[in-house]
């Protein structure tokens, strides 16, 4: 297919198609199939990107919302053994007294049930859940809940209240969970979860993620952050060869 007898608009089409067929493309295989120049083909993934059909990363670009998340309810359900592995992993990092800065998940409501083995820890989140978990542990440690928009799905509060007062706290660790995990930094699935998720990146004194398998090599929608962001990764598999390659390059932890 050759891009001389292509109008843009229909080679932009053709170049959308295939990267929702494939998940992702590089932009010499673009070039390649299509018969254009590689300048070219990067405008066509700019206008693409622009209007919110693909995302770019390093190289080329991928499909949007390839990792989307469900009901609280459900994804406490799955993966559980790996979260609470994972759990095991980052209560090594922390020490009794500490304070951290901790989002809405899954996977960080099972890590924070793990933490609560230390005694003292001052927890900052916008989870109910987590504050709960806390609170009902007795143990001396405390729990101070953000302000914001109630989000009833996942029991969190989020916007620009939440944000204004996380700018305020600084904290030894912060913990967050993300939708996805490649090569260009973390996603989440939903814009407000990732502005309360960059927020606490600025006031982060250690920043970890934390990660099931299933997060890892995927594409979301909103960027939570860049890899040389990120001090340490918990994971509970060994990321795929690219991608461990790419968070060593940023001198990441990989736990």
């Amino acid at each position: 297919m050759k891009s001389k007898s292509m109008r843009p608009s229909v080679r932009q089409a053709a170049i959308f198609e295939t990267i929702e067929k494939r998940g992702r493309a590089t932009v010499e295989q673009l070039a390649e199939k299509f018969g254009a120049s590689a300048e070219t083909v990067r405008r066509d993934l700019s206008a693409l990107a622009e209007a919110g059909r693909v995302r770019k990363v390093y190289g080329g670009a991928v499909k949007v919302n390839i990792a989307k998340e469900g009901l609280f309810e459900e994804r406490l359900a799955t993966n559980t053994r790996a979260k609470r592995e994972i759990a095991e992993k980052l209560s090594q990092l922390v020490r009794p007294g500490q304070s951290i800065m901790i989002d809405t998940g899954s996977t960080t409501l099972i890590c924070i049930e793990t933490l609560m083995r230390h005694r003292d820890l001052t927890v900052i989140t916008n989870s109910t859940h987590i504050a709960q978990v806390v609170a009902a542990a007795k143990n001396g440690s405390c729990a101070i809940l953000l302000g914001g928009i109630y989000s009833d799905n996942n029991a969190q509060t989020v916007g620009a209240q939440t944000c204004a007062e996380i700018r305020l706290i600084r904290t030894d660790h912060v913990v967050l969970t993300i939708t996805a995990l490649d090569n260009s930094g973390a996603y989440d699935f939903s814009e407000d979860e990732a502005q309360v998720a960059r927020a606490m990146i600025e006031g982060a004194g250690a920043l970890t993620l934390v990660a099931d398998g299933s997060k890892l090599g995927r594409a979301s929608t909103f960027r939570i952050c860049e890899l040389t962001e990120i001090r340490n990764l918990i994971v509970n598999v060994t990321p795929a060869p690219e991608l461990k390659a790419a968070l060593i390059a940023a001198d990441v932890h990989i736990i």
